[in-house]
């Protein structure tokens, strides 16, 4: 009964709109095309004859068209903005809380092309092989040249063990290959590889090293533990490795932020079409003060969003040597706003700029130290980060191929301390 007196409000709703409409339409000088009614009346209109003449009635409920249109209507703004069923909604809050079902596999769009922004560790999709750059131009046979990112997103997660076919062509190499990966649960830690680097080569400097792949809830409180294990360890300056981390949630990274910088300090700031959207972020107030060392970000062409975030902020605020290439360019901020029937849309509604006023979109964060890597040095790289035994030809890559970045990161530091001793005021904690 219920929903027979909501399709009978519909219907009647949509009979007044036609009715107002046709006067509109055949009033000459009343019928403004520019106007919001008229334009209204021409979706409902559309509606109602969908409804009424299209040959397969079970395409025509009035919640299928309307998501329908509301995909459209989104995916026509830019390439992140989209309209989320219930299904998919629930898919994105289950992702940003570190478990979900799917390959390990962060995409967006460049050039209307499905593209890979990074393999995540410890995934099927980085055991297989598949690269930073890689476009997707099938999925399970489904060709993507016309696919929205989330019908994309679609067809990427689900159960896991189901297994999943996707054709790839890697621009860096001009070939094209096929691979089938399964579906896992994956479960993301976003704070790798903390620990003191080797002291081999002469340096006696303790340099710490962490590195987040992405940013998600729990994402500052795993930094928080491992850094108070580096200092019981003596670290006495820090790199903290953002290559290939493709973002995540803004509150993740100005928690972040906050591990680095004094408390309340503002890291970066959102401005939308009214000067009323300006919103700063500052760090919590009631952070923890840490000590007053060296610190060098390491960035790449595939450190998108909230990466580029911790970076800008660290840059403008004086707080760390920015050290790679300039990032991806990822600044727009997405709200996303949860409908009545449990959809939701992503709505972009500002751009991120850094303390210094620099735009993120589009623009990137440029490094204060250039530093770039042959396609072997970044292959490499990725391989060291692989789980599982590696092949010889694998491992006789990443014994002969250095991490050029890294190297100019740890000197980067080294010639802060060297500087900072020789005129030697002991470091001490902020307060």
């Amino acid at each position: 009964m219920k929903r027979k007196l909501v399709v009978a409000c519909v219907a009647l709703l949509v009979s007044f709109n036609l009715a107002v409409g046709y006067k509109l339409l055949t009033g000459n000088a009343a019928a403004d095309s520019n106007t919001d009614y008229f334009n209204l009346t021409v979706f409902t209109r559309a509606l109602q004859l969908v409804r009424q003449d299209y040959v397969d009635e079970s395409k025509t409920s009035y919640r299928g068209l309307t998501y329908s249109a509301l995909h459209g209507m989104l995916n026509g703004l830019d390439p992140h903005s989209q309209f989320m069923e219930p299904t998919d909604f629930k898919d994105m809050e289950d992702e940003t809380k570190s478990e979900f079902g799917g390959l390990g596999i962060v995409v967006s769009t460049k050039d209307g092309i499905i593209t890979v922004v990074t393999p995540m560790e410890d995934t099927p999709s980085l055991r297989a092989g598949i690269m930073p750059g890689d476009e997707i131009l099938r999925i399970n046979g489904n060709v993507t040249d016309r696919m929205s990112l989330q019908d994309a997103l679609n067809l990427l997660r689900g159960d896991a063990g189901q297994k999943v076919t996707l054709t790839i062509y890697r621009p860096s190499t001009k070939e094209t290959k096929e691979f089938t990966l399964q579906r896992e649960i994956i479960k993301v830690s976003s704070v790798k590889d903390a620990k003191i680097l080797d002291q081999a080569e002469g340096t006696k400097f303790k340099i710490g090293y962490l590195r987040i792949t992405q940013f998600n809830e729990p994402t500052a409180q795993e930094m928080s533990q491992k850094l108070d294990d580096l200092q019981r360890q003596g670290m006495q300056a820090l790199i903290l490795d953002l290559r290939f981390n493709p973002g995540g949630l803004l509150t993740s990274a100005v928690d972040v932020c906050g591990l680095l910088v004094p408390p309340k300090t503002m890291v970066v700031y959102t401005e939308g079409r009214e000067g009323s959207q300006r919103r700063e972020y500052y760090t919590d107030q009631k952070a923890k003060p840490r000590l007053n060392m060296p610190i060098a970000v390491l960035v790449n062409g595939q450190s998108a969003s909230g990466a580029e975030i911790v970076a800008g902020a660290l840059k403008d605020l004086n707080r760390a040597i920015i050290v790679g290439e300039t990032t991806f360019g990822k600044g727009s901020v997405q709200s996303v706003i949860q409908l009545p029937d449990g959809s939701a849309l992503r709505l972009t509604t500002a751009k991120y700029y850094t303390p210094g006023r620099q735009v993120i979109h589009q623009n990137g964060v440029a490094p204060n130290i250039k530093a770039s890597l042959t396609s072997d040095q970044e292959r490499a790289l990725l391989l060291r980060r692989k789980e599982g035994v590696l092949s010889a030809e694998d491992q006789k890559l990443v014994s002969t191929q250095r991490d050029s970045q890294l190297d100019r990161a740890m000197d980067a530091v080294k010639s802060v301390m060297i500087y900072t001793q020789g005129g030697a005021q002991p470091q001490r904690s902020e307060k």
